[in-house]
């Protein structure tokens, strides 16, 4: 089985920065035709500004789908254009999607700041995320190649929030019996909620820049596979990661209940009973339990599978080796991270 990636490469982060400084201009200036105050709330929400539009330079995060979508343009050979437009439109409606995410979660911070619903209340929240959205289709639509573009959003759209209502209803699901949540509905869950957005960030470029279907729909597949084993890790280091890395604490997730891809594992295994009764007493005892259960080494091994899979996939189409190895080093720090 192939192992999971080792140590990212040192270029990744420059990657980043790069396809940032390409992208930023034309996403500033997509913000600066929003209403001043919705525009404004955007701005806090990318780190761009503070609470009253004063200037900052916060983190608005890492840019992953961004440079996802320059990056899957520049490896099909789509103009640089096509590439720059995709990353604005799909950077927007992941900033949408994090804003509403925060209201429907309850979240008060989000990289060490208010998120926005807290910065200037819940109604201004859900009115910048919907600016944000419409914001995004406009981009996409002004371009050439534009109705193909959108329909790919919209498809990435629904599966979306088709993965954000399953979410949603886990929660509320019994940890055993006829009505637990299994690990293949947590797959489908996981690639809606997050792979869906991230293989459309990797395909829409091509898509906007007319490239052959079968290689938008390769880029597309290897994104939604990333996002799956994307997910998949990010459960891992909920439950064993180190905080002062990961930012969240230890055994964060199993305190807050989420029934995650390690823990599913788990609750599928002869221990499910005894792993249900600690994750309503004891979280230290039920992260040692599940691990023994074969939680973790599982989750590891389902990461793997799917990093095989995005492998299969961009192999499979004729890419731009350059652009093609900067993604792939772009993909493999992405799900590494500090497993």
């Amino acid at each position: 089985m192939t192992a999971l990636p080792s140590a990212a490469p040192v270029h990744a982060p420059e990657v980043l920065d790069r396809c940032r400084t390409l992208v930023r201009p034309a996403l500033a200036e997509a913000v600066g035709r929003l209403h001043p105050w919705v525009g404004e709330m955007a701005a806090y929400s990318f780190g761009w500004c503070e609470v009253g539009g004063a200037p900052a330079d916060a983190s608005g995060g890492k840019g992953v789908r961004q440079a996802l979508a320059v990056l899957g343009a520049e490896a099909a050979g789509a103009p640089r254009r096509a590439g720059v437009a995709a990353a604005v439109a799909v950077e927007l409606v992941h900033a949408f999607s994090l804003l509403h995410d925060d209201i429907m979660d309850g979240d008060a911070a989000r990289r060490r700041r208010p998120t926005v619903w807290k910065a200037y209340g819940t109604g201004p929240a859900v009115l910048a995320g919907d600016a944000l959205f419409a914001l995004a289709v406009e981009t996409l639509a002004a371009q050439p190649g534009g109705a193909a573009a959108v329909r790919t959003l919209s498809v990435a759209l629904g599966d979306l929030v088709r993965g954000q209502a399953d979410d949603l209803l886990f929660a509320a699901r019994p940890w055993t019996g006829p009505q637990r949540v299994r690990p293949a509905e947590y797959r489908a869950m996981a690639e809606h909620k997050t792979g869906a957005l991230l293989g459309c960030a990797a395909a829409l470029g091509a898509v906007l820049g007319g490239v052959a279907p079968e290689t938008a729909a390769a880029l597309d597949r290897a994104g939604r596979h990333l996002g799956i084993a994307f997910q998949i890790v990010d459960d891992v280091l909920g439950i064993w990661g180190d905080p002062t890395v990961t930012g969240k604490p230890v055994h964060g997730d199993l305190r807050e209940r989420k029934k995650t891809f390690p823990v599913l594992v788990a609750l599928d295994s002869p221990k499910a009973g005894q792993v249900a009764a600690l994750l309503e007493t004891d979280v230290e005892a039920a992260a040692a339990l599940i691990e023994e259960a074969g939680g973790r080494s599982a989750a590891l091994a389902e990461a793997r599978r799917h990093l095989s899979a995005v492998e299969a996939a961009l192999s499979g189409v004729p890419l731009d080796a350059g652009a093609a190895g900067e993604l792939r080093a772009l993909l493999g720090f992405l799900v590494r991270r500090d497993l």
